[in-house]
């Protein structure tokens, strides 16, 4: 007799820290073939923190830009248009890519 696992929602653990979230304003990305590395910082001049870094599978990133995409048009339908962001400048006043 074979028996078989139920499959039902996954629970997930959050503990209270990280359920209070991260600001950030900026973020890099960047790249191997295996992998992007998504870090997320918080910029007050003169200096920054570096909050969260994700890194993540090329087959994930598809999936989370999908899903981004189509939340930010959930709620474009709901709220109006979202203008996009200027691009942050450097202390210097060159601009950040």
């Amino acid at each position: 007799m074979s028996q078989k696992k139920k499959e039902g929602p996954v629970r997930i653990k959050i503990s209270d820290e990280t359920l209070r979230g991260r600001y950030a304003n900026q973020m890099a990305v960047a790249h191997t073939k295996e992998e992007f590395i998504l870090d997320f910082m918080n910029i007050l001049p003169p200096e920054g923190v570096l909050n969260a870094r994700v890194i993540i599978s090329p087959g994930h990133m598809k999936r989370i830009l999908k899903a981004l995409t189509h939340n930010l048009n959930i709620y474009e339908q709901k709220y109006g248009p979202v203008e996009e962001a200027s691009e942050p400048k450097s202390p210097d006043g060159s601009d950040i890519h």
